[in-house]
């Protein structure tokens, strides 16, 4: 039967023993591309670019630390807070060598980029529900990059599979097919940027307050809870638990997200956007 024999090499080049991964290029090359887009957005509504570029420095910090301390504290947390050093340096102890961060977790990404928010907020005074509407527009995008990197690494794949489409993991050991989720994982966020791009410029860059959030909420981790079901576990303590640890996880952000719909459609929400640099009100 026609399968897919995937045994592509995670990294690029190496220099000595660090070597540049393509998961890290397309990590970066998906925030790049989210900056961009976002920024034509600011334009389009005649925001203060320079508000984008320190709300920019926020996210980048604010989503590593989430993504990196959500699998730490998620799926390992015996080993990390035992080996709390490795949590934050990219270095396997035993050996010496530099190895990269071999954890993140979307949940916790998403858990750093709203207290990110937050912070941004208390510093700025932007509307939180409109920053939210504008950004998670282009978080699919880089979620989508990140999946295509899990496929580069053979990593967070599905469980086995008699479809024509299925994928040996060569890099892993894998003599039978297994479900590409990376790909239908990327592919699903993908088409979730484009929609709610389409419904951004179809309302002219005025959308309803609070309702992309709520649609992107909704959208992207319902995806995540129906894929979850032909993974693979990722940790051992997940072995004969009916909802894995990503579908728990994604359960609060579902019902987030209908709260937002809701309260959306209620008109809960202040369609007033920010307070520009120099403070004046738009």
């Amino acid at each position: 039967m026609l399968f897919v024999n995937w045994n592509v090499s995670p990294i690029i080049f190496s220099i000595g023993s660090f070597g540049v991964r393509w998961y890290s290029l397309l990590f970066a090359l998906g925030f790049i591309a989210a900056y961009f887009i976002l920024q034509k957005m600011f334009k389009k509504e005649n925001v203060d670019i320079d508000i984008l570029d320190r709300f920019t420095i926020y996210m980048f910090v604010s989503l590593l630390v989430g993504l990196r301390l959500g699998h730490c504290l998620f799926y390992e947390p015996d080993y990390y807070l035992a080996h709390p050093l490795e949590i934050v340096l990219p270095f396997d102890f035993e050996t010496g060598r530099f190895v990269g961060y071999q954890g993140l977790a979307s949940h916790g990404g998403a858990i750093g980029i709203l207290i990110g928010i937050y912070l941004f907020y208390r510093k700025t005074k932007i509307n939180w529900v409109w920053i939210l509407d504008r950004l998670v527009i282009v978080i699919p995008l880089v979620g989508a990059c990140v999946r295509v990197g899990n496929l580069m690494n053979s990593e967070i794949y599905g469980c086995q599979t008699s479809l024509p489409w299925g994928f040996i993991y060569l890099q892993n050991g894998e003599i039978v097919p297994k479900h590409p989720t990376q790909l239908y994982e990327a592919l699903s966020y993908f088409l979730i940027f484009v929609s709610l791009m389409i419904y951004y410029f179809k309302t002219n860059g005025k959308p309803r307050p609070g309702k992309v959030f709520g649609i992107f909420l909704v959208a992207l981790f319902g995806i995540r809870f129906l894929i979850e079901f032909i993974k693979e576990d990722q940790v051992g303590f997940e072995d004969g638990m009916f909802f894995n640890m990503g579908q728990l996880l994604s359960i609060p952000f579902i019902l987030a997200g209908c709260v937002f719909l809701y309260l959306s459609n209620k008109h809960k929400f202040s369609d007033s956007v920010f307070l520009t640099k120099n403070g004046s009100k738009k």
